[in-house]
C-alpha cells in the first residue's frame, strides 16, 4: 500500500535508505499549526537576550530530534529550519536539516544544505556519509554525471569497508548512473505516458491501479471523513473508475464490504477468471510502520462474499504481508505478495505461494536472489502470456528511487531483471506496474514531476497509463552499435587535466611524444605535493578544508577524467569493430591572463598527448582505423577546433612567484585542461 509519498509497509531499521513519510492531505493543516507556533517563537526573539535565544534554538533542535526519531520528517524539517533561521552557520543544524529534508522528499533543500556541509567538511571527518547522501539526491534529481562522481569517490575512499552497506550501495550506484544516462538518452519512443486526470487522480496519493474489462480499481487517501487521528492521516480506501471509449469517469468509493472504516484498505488483485479478489488491510503503528494482512473474497451467485483472512502460509505472524497478485508459473497458479518475513534476502522481498486445487495455499517461496535484493523489492505483477514478473526495486540498477523491472520465469527460476527504461521509469518513484485484462494498456503509480500535489511537488503518487503492443509480438532487435555510440556521447564533454606547463616544459613545440596516460600518472602522483603547497599559511581551522579541496580536485576531476577516457576508448573500439565511422573533435584551452603563443602551443601539445594515447592504446589497436580508406571498415577521424579562451577567474593568480594560487590551487588547476567536445558518426550524418 502507499501512504502519502510512500508505501504502507513496515520499515526495517537494519540498513539505511530513503524512506517515505507524510500524507499530502494533512500537510496543510500541519503546516498552519507550525507556522503559527514558530511565528510566535520567532517574534519573541526580538525581545529576549542572546542567552534566552540560545535556549530557544536548543529547544528547537531537541524538538526536531524527537520528531526525527519518530520518523516525522516533515515536522523535524520545520524545527531545524527555524533553528537555522537563528544560526545559519551551525554545521550540526545544517546536516540535520539536510537529512530531514531528504527523507521528506525536499530534494532541492537537501541538495543545498548537504552541499553547504560538504564545503565546510570536504574530507568527511564530521559527516562521512554526507557525500553519499548528496550523491543520492543528485541521482534522484536526474543529475547522473554528478551523482556518479560522488558515489565513485565515496566507494574508493571507503573501499576497505567492502561489507559496509553504504559502500555496497555506492558501488552499485556508480554502475546504475551509467545505465540511467543510457536509458534517458534512448527512451522508448513507442511509449507515450498519459497522466490520468482529476476523475481518477487527486492532490493526495493514488496507487495500485488494475483495470478489469473497463473498470479501473485503485487505492487513494482522499477520504477525509475517515481518519486516523493519532497519526493524523486519512485511511486508504479502494475506488473504481469506469472507462468508456474516450475517458475515465469520476471515481467512486467501493462499498463497506471492501472499505472497512478505521483501517487502511488497498491493493486490489483478481484471479484470471475474476471470480476471486484479494486486498490488503493494514493497521498503522506509527508514521512509518504498519501491520498488513491479505484478505480474499469469492464472487458467488451474483455477489461478493465477506472478506476472509488468508492463512498463515500467506499472513505469517509478526510480518508485514501486502500487495497480492495472481500469476502462473507454468501451469501452477500462485499468489505473489511482498513481505518482510524471516528467511528473505533483504527488507521487503517478493514471495509466492502455490494455490492448490482445493483453494488452500502451499508454503511461501522466496522469488530468489536475482529478483530480491538487500533493499526493498515490492509491488509484484505477473504477466501470464509472457511469463514475466514485473516489480519495483530500489537496489537494481535504475534511474533513481524505485524503478520498475521485469524478470522472465524460465527453467523453473526467475532470470536477471531488466529495467523497463524511460519514459516508464524516472528518477522518482515508479511502482505498481500492471497490464489491463484486455492487454491493451499498462498502468503504474509515480510521484514524478507533473503529479498533483497540495503543498509540495512530488509529494504524492498519481496513476499513469500507456498503450502497449500485442504481448505476443517478438521483441525488437537491439542495435548494440547505437547503444555504444550513445554511451560514448554521454561521456562528452570529456575533460582531461594537466600539471602546470605539462607536457614538455619551456618549449614552443606544438606536438609531444608523451602519452596522456603517462602525463596523468605523473600528475596524480603529485597529490601530496599539492596539499603541501596549497596549505602553506593556512590556519588550523582551515587546514582540513584545504586538504579536502585538493582531494576533491584529484578524485573528482583529474582521476575521473582518466577513468572516463579509458571508458571512452573501450566503447570506441567496440563501435569501430562494428565498422562505424567516428569523428572525434578535441579542443585545448589557455588562460586569458597570458594569452601568448606559448600558451597556445602548450594547449596544442596537450591535444597531441591525447592523440598519442589513442595511437598507443592496447599496443596500437586504433592505428589501422585512423583515416582508414576502406569504406567497409571502421574509421577514426580526429578534428581540432580553435584553442578556447577560458573566462578569467578572480581567485586565480597570474603571479609567477605566487605558486600557491597560480599553480597549486584547485581553481588554477581546473584551468589546465583539454576536452573531447563532440563525437559524430557516419550513421548520424547519413540520416
Amino acid at each position: 500500500m502507499i501512504r502519502g509519498k510512500g508505501y504502507l509497509i513496515t520499515k526495517a531499521q537494519s540498513a539505511p535508505r530513503l524512506v517515505y513519510s507524510g500524507n499530502c492531505s494533512v500537510l496543510l493543516s500541519a503546516l498552519r499549526s507550525f507556522v503559527v507556533k514558530f511565528f510566535l517563537v520567532l517574534t519573541c526573539l526580538f525581545f529576549v537576550s542572546p542567552l534566552q535565544a540560545q535556549k530557544v534554538k536548543k529547544q528547537l533542535i531537541t524538538d526536531g530530534d524527537k520528531a526525527f526519531s519518530e520518523n516525522d520528517f516533515f515536522a523535524a524539517s520545520i524545527y531545524y529550519n527555524n533553528a537555522l533561521n537563528m544560526d545559519s552557520s551551525d554545521i550540526v543544524i545544517q546536516y540535520k536539516y539536510a537529512e530531514a529534508s531528504r527523507l521528506n522528499y525536499d530534494y532541492d533543500i537537501a541538495d543545498h544544505w548537504y552541499a553547504k556541509v560538504l564545503k565546510k567538511d570536504p574530507g568527511g571527518k564530521l559527516y562521512p556519509e554526507c557525500v553519499f547522501w548528496l550523491a543520492t539526491i543528485k541521482k534522484n534529481k536526474g543529475k547522473y554525471k554528478d551523482a556518479k562522481k560522488m558515489f565513485d569517490k565515496y566507494a574508493k575512499k571507503n573501499k576497505k569497508k567492502k561489507d559496509n552497506y553504504y559502500v555496497k550501495k555506492a558501488v552499485q550506484e556508480v554502475a546504475a548512473c551509467d545505465l540511467a544516462q543510457l536509458l534517458v538518452a534512448n527512451p522508448d519512443k513507442s511509449v507515450t505516458m498519459i497522466h490520468l486526470d482529476s476523475a481518477v487522480n487527486s492532490k493526495v496519493s493514488e496507487y495500485a491501479p488494475i483495470e478489469v474489462d473497463s473498470i479501473l480499481y485503485f487505492s487513494s487517501l482522499r477520504d477525509k471523513k475517515d481518519r486516523d487521528k493519532k497519526n493524523n492521516v486519512s485511511y486508504n480506501k479502494i475506488y473504481t473508475a469506469v472507462h468508456d471509449s474516450v475517458k475515465f469517469h469520476k471515481a467512486n468509493e467501493l462499498d463497506s464490504l471492501f472499505n472497512k472504516n478505521g483501517i487502511h484498505n488497498a491493493n486490489t488483485a483478481f484471479n484470471y477468471d475474476h471470480t476471486k479478489v484479494y486486498i490488503t488491510r493494514c493497521i498503522q503503528k506509527d508514521a512509518q510502520s504498519f501491520n498488513c494482512e491479505i484478505y480474499t473474497s469469492d464472487y458467488k451467485e451474483g455477489h461478493w462474499s465477506a472478506l476472509t483472512l488468508l492463512p498463515e502460509e500467506i499472513n505469517q505472524k509478526n510480518s508485514n504481508n501486502t500487495q497480492p497478485a495472481i500469476g502462473y508459473l507454468g501451469e501452477q497458479e500462485v499468489l505473489f505478495f511482498a513481505s518482510n518475513r524471516p528467511g528473505g534476502v533483504g527488507m521487503m522481498d517478493i514471495w509466492y505461494s502455490p494455490i492448490n486445487i482445493d483453494g488452500s495455499f502451499g508454503k511461501a517461496v522466496n522469488a530468489g536472489k536475482k529478483v530480491n535484493t538487500i533493499e526493498d523489492d515490492i509491488t509484484p505483477f505477473y504477466c501470464k502470456p509472457c511469463q514475466e514478473l514485473f516489480f519495483s526495486s530500489t537496489w537494481h540498477k535504475g534511474l533513481g528511487a524505485f524503478d520498475i523491472f521485469k524478470s522472465e520465469f524460465k527453467n523453473s527460476e526467475f532470470e536477471e531483471p531488466r529495467n523497463l527504461g524511460s519514459p516508464i521509469n524516472t528518477s522518482y518513484n515508479d511502482i505498481y506496474f500492471s497490464i489491463n485484462s484486455k492487454r491493451t494498456a499498462a498502468f503504474l503509480s509515480s510521484n514524478r514531476i507533473g503529479s498533483y500535489f497540495e503543498e509540495k511537488e512530488s509529494c504524492c503518487n498519481d496513476i499513469y497509463t500507456f498503450k502497449i503492443p500485442h504481448i505476443d509480438e517478438p521483441p525488437v532487435k537491439v542495435d548494440s552499435t547505437k547503444i555504444f555510440v550513445t554511451q560514448m556521447k554521454l561521456l562528452v564533454p570529456l575533460t582531461l587535466y594537466f600539471h602546470n606547463d605539462e607536457p614538455d616544459k619551456k618549449t614552443l613545440a606544438t606536438t609531444t611524444t608523451k602519452n596522456y596516460r603517462k602525463t596523468y600518472e605523473d600528475y596524480s602522483a603529485m597529490r601530496e605535493q599539492y596539499k603541501k603547497e596549497y596549505t602553506k599559511g593556512a590556519s588550523p581551522e582551515n587546514m582540513d578544508r584545504a586538504i579536502g579541496e585538493i582531494d576533491n580536485l584529484f578524485e573528482d576531476s583529474v582521476d575521473a577524467g582518466m577513468q572516463d577516457l579509458d571508458r571512452f576508448a573501450q566503447l570506441l573500439l567496440k563501435v569501430l569493430k562494428d565498422n562505424e565511422k567516428v569523428t572525434i573533435t578535441m579542443q585545448g584551452f589557455c588562460s586569458p591572463l597570458a594569452s601568448t603563443d606559448y600558451n597556445v602551443n602548450l594547449a596544442k601539445r596537450r591535444i597531441s598527448s591525447l592523440r598519442n594515447y589513442f595511437m598507443e592504446y592496447q599496443n596500437g589497436v586504433f592505428k589501422k582505423y585512423v583515416d582508414n580508406p576502406n569504406a567497409s571498415e571502421g574509421n577514426i577521424k580526429f578534428e581540432d577546433v580553435q584553442i578556447g579562451e577560458l573566462k578569467a577567474r578572480p581567485n586565480v593568480s597570474d603571479d609567477y612567484y605566487d605558486t600557491k594560487n597560480s599553480v597549486y590551487s584547485p581553481a588554477a588547476a581546473l584551468e589546465r585542461k583539454i576536452q573531447i567536445i563532440a563525437i559524430s558518426t557516419f550513421s548520424e550524418g547519413s540520416k
